[in-house]
């Protein structure tokens, strides 16, 4: 009888211990919260870290996690909007001293050439960045970046996946040769790409993207309970314009707005979830662009009184990519002889071609621009099935 007590009670400390080293409290669970799976990978080793704000398991920031378990954590890297989701998108993210855990933090957000010699000062990196699911995303260049170093310095990285709040649909042009790589289309992969960093530090590695085919030592902690058919809403959203999950959705539609002179909602309370212009030819809803944390409009819109569309009543879980905003506001623009594309640039750097702001301006309809990626996108998806880690959509 004592001897049946003794296992029960250790069977019952066992348990204790295995709940106290997760955070899943749901049917998905993400890579962050299985602390077990990747904690004795990081015990007695130095370990860099990549994350931001969305590094988060549960209640508590992965940081917090490595510190209370002793991990022997070195420093961050960051991407756009920096560690905290406070930088102002585009901005210079600076080598800085993050304030709450003194932690020192390097930039990943474009050249920075201190990163090598700090990434081959560690045994092993570990990587927790929410995405939104489009090409335009800057994260997808921050996770080419860090693979990169990781497989010059000869050291592994550990990448927590997370669900694509996108991930549900792959749509969009593929972005062309190399005059339209840049942080905003890094990878030749659809608009909207359809995949987790998971599976598409998997496609980096399997297409010989990195440097001279250089192979990064992957291990990819994968989420529990996911499907490409999962409607995700992320607990804390990826930047600071993307603070709802309608948002998310119409991000994959709206920012190639970006690269014209229509707002977004930049600056207001409820980006991406609204289209005006200060000519009221655009629409009878009014908002006024202004600033917020990491999120101001550009200058031309802070404080002018936009006409266009609400777009908070919308259905986000139907919510797909969709260029029938952009053609109808550049049809409203041409009747009131705009500019329309004032960033003209920009935009083929969205696009990821410089087609598609022709065929808007020659008139083309959605369907007609559709049909002219058609066969470059089905040999995207093609690829794409091959690096797959969870059931498709389709």
């Amino acid at each position: 009888m004592k001897k049946l007590l003794f296992v029960l009670a250790v069977t019952s400390l066992l348990v204790t211990v295995a709940c106290r080293n997760n955070a899943c409290s749901g049917p998905l669970c993400t890579g962050a919260e299985q602390w077990d799976e990747y904690l004795p990978l990081l015990k007695g080793k130095k370990v860099g870290m990549m994350g931001n704000q969305t590094s988060m398991a549960g209640d508590k920031h992965l940081v917090d996690i490595l510190l209370k378990n002793k991990i022997d954590l070195k420093f961050v890297l960051v991407t756009e909007h920096g560690f905290r989701g406070e930088v102002e998108r585009g901005e210079r993210v600076a080598n800085d001293i993050d304030l709450q855990t003194g932690l020192p933090l390097y930039s990943l957000y474009g050249v920075n050439n201190k990163v090598d010699s700090i990434v081959a000062s560690i045994d092993v990196m570990i990587y927790d960045i929410q995405d939104a699911g489009a090409r335009f995303n800057t994260k997808t260049a921050g996770l080419h970046r860090m693979m990169q170093l990781c497989a010059n310095n000869n050291k592994p990285l550990i990448l927590l996946d997370r669900p694509n709040p996108n991930g549900d649909q792959v749509d969009g042009p593929v972005r062309k040769d190399d005059r339209y790589k840049s942080d905003v289309a890094f990878h030749k992969i659809a608009m909207v790409h359809g995949l987790t960093h998971g599976e598409l530090a998997q496609m980096i590695n399997g297409e010989n993207w990195l440097d001279n085919g250089a192979q990064c030592d992957l291990t990819i902690i994968k989420l529990k309970g996911y499907t490409h058919k999962t409607l995700y809403r992320p607990p804390v959203f990826p930047s600071p314009s993307l603070t709802d999950y309608t948002a998310i959705r119409l991000y994959v539609s709206l920012c190639l707005f970006e690269g014209t002179d229509i707002s977004v909602g930049r600056g207001t309370d409820f980006p991406f979830q609204m289209v005006g212009h200060s000519n009221p030819i655009f629409g009878d809803f009014t908002f006024i662009p202004g600033e917020r944390t990491g999120m101001a409009a550009h200058v031309e819109q802070q404080g002018a009184l936009c006409y266009g569309i609400d777009l908070r009543n919308i259905n986000p879980e139907e919510a797909k990519f969709t260029l029938k905003y952009l053609l109808d506001f550049y049809k409203k623009s041409q009747e009131a002889g705009m500019d329309f594309f004032s960033r003209s640039t920009f935009f083929n750097r969205l696009a990821g071609n410089a087609d598609l702001q022709e065929q808007i301006k020659a008139g083309l309809s959605e369907e007609q621009i559709r049909e002219s990626w058609k066969e470059e996108l089905a040999e995207y998806k093609q690829m794409r099935k091959k690096y797959l880690l969870y059931t498709d959509f389709e």
